[in-house]
């Protein structure tokens, strides 16, 4: 193993990811990344690529490329294709009006088309704007029409105030009506949710958050640098993928713990705080894995009702 590749190895382990995770951020085959793990240029498919390869790992495991291929000189440098440079300095002394008298019969074949979509576009917008002086009437009209409007009469001449009538010609009711407010419903405080460590499953440390039925726990991330951060709806990386990534410093993501749960892997924890409705939750590790499971009490809800009405039944019997 070369000394370039080790150093690309050493930093993808510090970030907790596999080859896989690797080729999945990159698109570089997994041979190819063995190979410039181990030192083994020849497998790649040439000189070009080598260059090209190390600095798309090194970016993806949050090196500098640069610094790298500076302090490794002998990496191979891709070769000087001198005759790609004759034959481009033989096609640019080719007089100006033969290369756009080529490009001239496509930009006019694809001009047409666009004219005339253009055009269809502006006549069917023209057909269906309405009409102002038809909208105006059929306000009017509207206004004549409806029963509830009610007009007030002006005060009769000997001073006596004369009841409003509706157009219909019925008499308007002069006790105003009274809605009644809504209650609103309580939301439950932050302090109401609670988070407890419930034990490990293998590298995972895992935690039950207890809330109120029918409240909605919030599981927010703050990055303050870069970390490889994975998000998943369920107890595992095989559930529903909700973030996929380096993090930035100032990165923020916030999602909302349901049921199923959601499994958290940070590459870099120190660089990633993970809070559940303020709540700041650790395993105190360098690479975390954290899963969230959800605890509304609606089971121990359950099991308090049917305690009751077995008391209940009982103290029926007894009164018998």
């Amino acid at each position: 193993m070369s000394e370039l590749g080790r150093q690309l190895k050493e930093a993808r382990l510090q970030k907790g990811m596999s080859l896989d995770d690797v080729q999945e951020v990159t698109k570089i085959r997994k041979k190819y990344l063995e190979a410039i793990e181990s030192g083994d240029y020849k497998v790649l498919p040439g000189s070009f690529y080598v260059r090209a390869f190390i600095k798309t790992y090194a970016e993806a495991v949050g090196m500098s490329p640069d610094e790298l291929l500076e302090e490794h000189g002998n990496v191979p440098a891709p070769p000087e294709d001198t005759a790609m440079e004759t034959v481009i300095q033989k096609r640019s002394r080719r007089p100006e009006t033969e290369r756009n008298a080529k490009w001239l019969p496509t930009v006019l074949m694809w001009t047409f088309p666009i004219l005339i979509i253009v055009v269809i576009y502006i006549y069917a917008s023209s057909l269906n704007k309405p009409d102002p002086d038809q909208i105006d009437q059929t306000n009017l009209t509207n206004e004549q029409q409806d029963p509830t409007t009610a007009q007030t009469s002006p005060p009769a001449s000997g001073g006596g105030v004369v009841a409003p009538t509706s157009s219909a010609g019925a008499e308007a009711t002069t006790e105003p009506t009274t809605e009644p407010t809504p209650t609103p419903t309580p939301t439950p405080s932050p302090q109401s949710i609670t988070v407890t460590p419930d034990g490990k499953s293998g590298k995972t440390t895992k935690f039950k958050v207890s809330a109120p039925a029918g409240s909605e726990v919030k599981v927010e991330i703050s990055a303050t640098g870069v970390s490889w951060l994975e998000v998943y709806k369920g107890e595992n990386s095989k559930g529903e993928k909700l973030s996929f990534g380096n993090t930035a410093a100032g990165d923020r993501m916030s999602f909302v713990l349901g049921s199923e749960g959601i499994y958290i892997k940070s590459g870099y924890s120190p660089a990633t705080e993970i809070t559940v409705n303020g709540q700041v939750i650790t395993d105190e590790k360098t690479s975390s894995r954290l899963l969230l499971n959800l605890d509304d009490g609606t089971g121990s809800e359950a099991i308090q009702n049917e305690g009751t009405t077995d008391t209940t039944d009982q103290t029926n019997e007894t009164g018998q």
